[in-house]
């Protein structure tokens, strides 16, 4: 009993197609062709004649292509009834029969009529004066579209389904969107499951690209941690990583701020943020420079406007580093009246992953600022439009939620009144450097 060779009935996928048009390119056979993708050499011919397409060109590229009905044309008088001379003949330089004939028909190849079926791979290609039949595999998009299968969900998505998703989905990405904010706004439109949508970007089916989406490459490595000195670390008293572990063991329930800075350009403006950990809320203040003062300046500007109850409710704990901006614990813990609003706890040198929540968000600011990226020419409205497209994108590790929704719960108004806080539409979150240019 004759068995079928391994892989037939099986979908050609898109390597494979692209396997087809260079093996044409290079003259070779059906059954070689089929030998090497493992399949039957009836499947690469209707492959080839199913998706081969006539190759777009004019007469008026390098020479006219020939009429079909050429030999033996009798026609006469298209171009002047006294004109006794037959058309096909005629070497009038400003006329041509094929232009006002109405019996033109492009002539084309015999040699199409047999196998391969293409022009693939004819030494005659390049000076050919007639139309050309080509098989490529970008022909084969549609039909490759057709048969992709939806990984999790195992639904056959259709060109009309493909297209749709990709008009949809394609913009947002390129506006610097996540697919987890997209899925949160758009999961029943899109009809299939992440990683189907992850394998449709890899396997170029969409117009958006692996390079729009934010990582495709691996984390760095960490490196080893080092010895650090203990000179002036005064400030850490009570205040280290051990005890801040401590009291959050203590009081599972406090409101705790994760707090760090973002260096533009060294030695100018810098971003001081602050983001809660309930709700990931993250907050954007520009400074005029990484100083002591100018963090003193925003927590006593930030409490004048909210109310030193409310600072106190929302601002409970902050854990920060050891930068020299921050190494002035009292001054942040107390108002100038002398009283208490918040207390500050400091990462181990050189573990900045005890704080990673704000690192990890820091990555959304880098998506509109590359880092290198000068803050000088940056206004407060530019860095509130900012702060309000990042907060207003949906996280995975929010249920689908974006921070903004969760600190409208969570959160003190008067800290969205003061920050001039607003929730963006879905769809018009932008996480690309254009945004501050608009």
């Amino acid at each position: 009993m004759k068995t079928k060779t391994k892989g037939n009935q099986k979908h050609l996928t898109l390597s494979q197609r692209i396997d087809i048009e260079k093996s044409l390119l290079a003259g070779e056979s059906f059954a070689a062709i089929a030998r090497k993708l493992n399949k039957d050499p009836s499947t690469i011919s209707k492959e080839i004649r199913r998706h081969s397409k006539v190759k777009e060109r004019k007469n008026t590229d390098f020479a006219p292509i020939p009429c079909n009905n050429r030999n033996g044309c009798e026609i006469k008088y298209l171009c002047d009834e006294t004109c006794e001379r037959k058309c096909r003949l005629c070497v009038k330089p400003d006329i041509k029969c094929i232009y006002v004939c109405p019996n033109y028909v492009p002539k084309t190849c015999d040699k199409l009529k047999k196998p391969p079926y293409v022009c693939n791979g004819c030494g005659k290609r390049v000076n050919c004066l007639m139309e050309m039949k080509i098989y490529s595999s970008k022909y084969a998009d549609d039909c490759y579209r057709e048969l992709l299968v939806s990984s999790r969900e195992g639904i056959n998505q259709t060109p009309e389904s493909i297209m749709k998703m990709d008009e949809l989905v394609s913009p947002l990405i390129k506006k610097g969107q996540s697919i987890a904010h997209i899925y949160a706004h758009h999961a029943e439109e899109i009809g299939c499951g992440r990683r189907t949508l992850y394998n449709y970007i890899d396997q170029s089916v969409l117009t958006a690209r692996n390079l729009d989406l934010r990582r495709r490459v691996k984390y760095k490595q960490r490196k080893k941690s080092t010895r650090t000195s203990t000179v002036n670390r005064a400030y850490r008293e009570n205040r280290n990583y051990s005890d801040f572990q401590n009291l959050v063991k203590e009081q599972p329930d406090l409101s705790v701020v994760e707090m760090d800075t973002v260096i533009g350009k060294k030695g100018g403006k810098v971003f001081l943020t602050m983001m809660f950990r309930k709700c990931s809320l993250m907050l954007i203040f520009l400074l005029a420079f990484n100083t002591q003062s100018e963090v003193h300046r925003v927590f006593n500007e930030l409490t004048d406007a909210i109310g030193i109850d409310s600072f106190k409710k929302m601002f409970e704990v902050i854990l920060t580093d050891g930068g020299s901006e921050f190494q002035d614990p009292e001054s942040l813990e107390s108002t100038g009246y002398g009283d208490s609003r918040t207390k500050i706890y400091y990462c181990d040198p050189y573990s900045s992953w005890q704080k990673g929540m704000i690192e990890k968000n820091h990555e959304y600011i880098r998506l509109v600022l590359p880092k290198g990226q000068s803050f000088e020419e940056l206004t407060k409205e530019q860095v509130t439009l900012l702060q309000n497209h990042i907060n207003s994108e949906a996280r995975d590790s929010l249920n689908g939620c974006s921070p903004y929704q969760l600190s409208q719960l969570l959160l003190d108004k008067k800290l969205h009144q003061h920050l001039n806080l607003k929730e963006i539409l879905p769809d018009d979150v932008h996480l690309k450097p254009e945004l501050l240019n608009q």
